[in-house]
């Protein structure tokens, strides 16, 4: 019974390795579009997701030949070296030529990964243009990220608990910040659910009016905190024209969390247009509607001109 504990728990061990080993390596020998969300980020919607997808997956594939590589000299000198073939441990001393050869190669892959990740991040910092024939009204703004040339959409991207609210820059002033300029401006918006025109560079400005927040839509881009008191910037080109695209407050910011979707809609140019001036005008007559009432207050007293009740 001695002799079978241990052959016993060899077996166990082999099971073990043999499970791990078909985890890890059964999704990486499944084609790329069956990891998308899994274990590679979602892509598609725009060409920074594009480029920060195909990045991750070059380092993902050069970590797993290394990490199989490892794995297989460690199981391989275990299974050599058993107890029951040598039951005296060899005295092995070290292998000079063996151990630099290895150092070497190591920092040759962190080199290799080090240019692969330069060459691509400005793919994923750096806007494009917007598509031809994607005639907007755009703004330019010398702080975000601008594209060759210097056009796009500014939407500003407001986070509050538990809400995005999206202001869309259409002033005559190209605002920098649309946040500030957005009453006095008269400038259209919308809660939770973006609307953009596709093949328009759209740049957003991200902020936040009480705690963190966390602007993220996986398949445009990746996630840009809405810090209190700063601003910070991203942006994403959506070419399919219909597309709707999902994604969620990715920073834990209070009971109502995960309530705080977002949502982004693709229009054609034209029908964006419509929904923009549908917006403007629905202001407008709001705007009209509370200007009446302000004139009914102050008749009977109840407003005075200066404002107060």
């Amino acid at each position: 019974m001695r002799l079978l504990r241990p052959l016993a728990s060899t077996v166990k061990q082999s099971r073990l390795l043999a499970v791990l080993a078909l985890a890890i390596g059964g999704p990486l020998a499944l084609p790329a579009c069956a990891l998308a969300g899994f274990i590679t980020p979602e892509s598609g919607g725009s060409p920074n997701a594009n480029a920060i997808d195909s990045l991750y997956k070059i380092i993902l594939y050069v970590a797993a030949v290394v990490f199989f590589a490892v794995v297989g000299v460690l199981v391989t000198a275990v299974y050599r070296f058993r107890a029951k073939k040598h039951p005296v441990a060899l005295q092995i001393h070290g292998h000079t030529r063996l151990e630099m050869g290895l150092t070497l190669g190591a920092a040759g892959i962190l080199v290799i990964l080090a240019i692969v990740t330069f060459v691509k991040l400005p793919s994923i910092l750096d806007a494009p243009n917007s598509r031809a024939g994607a005639d907007q009204v755009l703004s330019a703004s010398l702080t975000a990220p601008i594209p060759p040339s210097g056009d796009r959409l500014t939407i500003c991207v407001t986070g509050r608990q538990f809400i995005w609210q999206y202001t869309y820059d259409l002033g005559p002033s190209r605002s920098a910040d649309c946040n500030k300029s957005a009453y006095f401006s008269r400038l259209p918006y919308s809660y939770q659910e973006m609307y953009v025109p596709a093949g328009v560079t759209v740049d957003l400005l991200i902020q936040s009016r009480d705690v963190i927040h966390a602007w993220w839509v996986p398949a445009l881009g990746g996630k840009v905190d809405a810090v209190p008191g700063y601003t910070t910037y991203t942006w994403f080109r959506a070419d399919k024209v219909g597309a709707v695209y999902r994604g969620q407050c990715a920073q834990l910011c209070g009971r109502q969390h995960a309530f705080m979707t977002a949502l982004v809609k693709v229009l054609t140019p034209g029908r964006w247009a419509q929904w923009i001036h549908s917006q403007q005008a629905l202001i407008a007559a709001q705007n009209g509607q509370v200007a009446q009432l302000r004139q009914l207050l102050i008749r009977d007293g109840s407003l005075t001109s200066s404002g107060n009740f």
